[in-house]
């Protein structure tokens, strides 16, 4: 696996009081401001480009839109759902006693960028309150700019931003690391992790301890997973000895606890519906669906009759996959990557080769290995929705794709080749 790289806002050896006073005129010279001496250096190449999203959106640096925050009711439900509040316990123990020492909050998001939890002490989270940082606030780069909450859920990689780099200028006094948190098995985004504080609080080494946190809170979810499947295991075991034909044993988010009579996908996509009785899976086509504790048995029937039809919506963030068969559909997030892949299929009904995705992907049709371990991965999802050799959407699947209204806001996270040419 190979580790995102963590860039520091604050460079090392940089005194922080006269680099704010740079990153103040960086962003002068950037937004229109007073003018910058000539030989201003441009901002990092993030925050160019987050700046460029933003002021796409309309947002006026010196105000943004009143988004109020969610009320009690509503930001319980959230938690709830979540998947973050059996966090709490190991990101408090491992950040909060940072943030209180060194005067910041901890603050934990939704993939939306609501905030969901915010911990520290009085006198700091009376700050926040000024700035409207508040538990059910929106923090995403469209609500209030340029922020590392909001600009790690878009990029999907750790964030720091100081001072001026801020597109706020309400914002301008503040430092904040965040790091976006993962489901270690299905990759799906949960959310964001977050340290900030008045700017005299900045450290270079905060976004890299928030990232190694949420990689220990992802590890801690991916063991409780594993116990959990190994209960569903030791449930299927006598189950599965006494059917004849294929059947398989999944977790309530399509794991594979057990199987016999057929090789098991990686996982299979189950809709957010899912129910007793006949239903269409894309990795099984036609089965029988019966629950289990804690899960379901799935009993692989004949071939599905109909043709499955597939909408890619790129509109969203992240992008949104859903399909629907015969005897119902369902709904899932994709990542950037499979974003594209998808997309490059989409335009290529006739199909691909790895080395022509290479090229859609990287602008380098020699990266044929990395083509071909992320299209494995997308169809453990799309199962029978995937041909190979070459790589395509099955003529008979009806295919369409919503696109975000502004071509320059699409896959704001991508640098694709056949993205950036779609934006042009």
């Amino acid at each position: 696996m190979t580790l995102p790289r963590i860039e520091s806002a604050l460079p090392a050896g940089e005194d922080p009081v006269a680099y704010a006073r740079l990153l103040r005129r960086v962003r002068d010279a950037a937004l229109g401001g007073p003018a910058g001496p000539p030989a201003a250096p441009a901002p990092r190449a993030v925050i160019a480009a987050s700046w460029r999203r933003v002021r796409s959106g309309g947002l006026d640096p010196a105000g943004g839109p009143e988004v109020p925050p969610l009320d009690p009711a509503e930001l319980h439900r959230r938690r709830a759902a979540s998947g973050l509040a059996e966090l709490m316990p190991v990101l408090r123990s491992r950040l909060l006693p940072a943030a209180e020492a060194a005067g910041q909050i901890l603050v934990v998001v939704d993939p939306s960028g609501r905030v969901l939890w915010r911990e520290g002490g009085a006198a700091v989270r009376r700050r926040a309150d000024a700035l409207g940082f508040v538990e059910g606030s929106a923090w995403d780069e469209h609500s209030v700019g340029t922020n590392a909450i909001g600009t790690s859920l878009v990029v999907d990689a750790p964030m720091h931003v100081y001072a001026g780099e801020h597109y706020a200028e309400s914002h301008q006094p503040w430092t904040c690391a965040a790091a976006p948190l993962h489901d270690p098995v299905t990759g799906r985004l949960l959310g964001a992790v977050d340290l900030s504080g008045p700017a005299h609080t900045v450290h270079p080494a905060t976004v890299a301890l928030v990232d190694a946190v949420c990689r220990l809170a992802s590890l801690e979810l991916a063991v409780a997973y594993e116990r959990r499947l190994e209960r569903l295991r030791a449930l299927a075991a006598p189950l599965l000895a006494r059917l004849t034909g294929p059947a398989l044993v999944v977790s309530a988010d399509g794991g594979i606890a057990a199987a016999t009579g057929l090789l098991p996908p990686g996982r299979v996509a189950l809709p957010s519906s899912l129910r007793a009785g006949p239903m269409w899976l894309p990795a099984l086509g036609r089965c029988t669906v019966e629950p289990l504790p804690g899960g379901w048995l799935l009993r692989p029937g004949p071939p599905a009759e109909g043709a499955a039809a597939v909408v890619l919506d790129l509109s969203a963030v992240p992008a949104r996959l859903h399909v629907s068969g015969p005897s119902g559909g369902w709904d899932a997030t994709v990542s950037t990557r499979h974003a594209e892949i998808l997309l490059a299929l989409v335009r290529h009904r006739d199909g691909r080769s790895a080395a022509q995705l290479a090229r859609d992907l990287f602008g380098d049709p020699a990266r044929t290995v990395t083509v071909r371990a992320e299209v494995s991965r997308l169809r453990r999802t799309l199962g029978p929705l995937l041909d190979s050799a070459p790589y395509r959407i099955p003529p008979d699947v009806r295919v369409s794709v919503r696109l975000p209204p502004d071509p320059a806001l699409l896959l704001p996270g991508s640098s694709a080749p056949l993205v950036a040419a779609l934006r042009g």
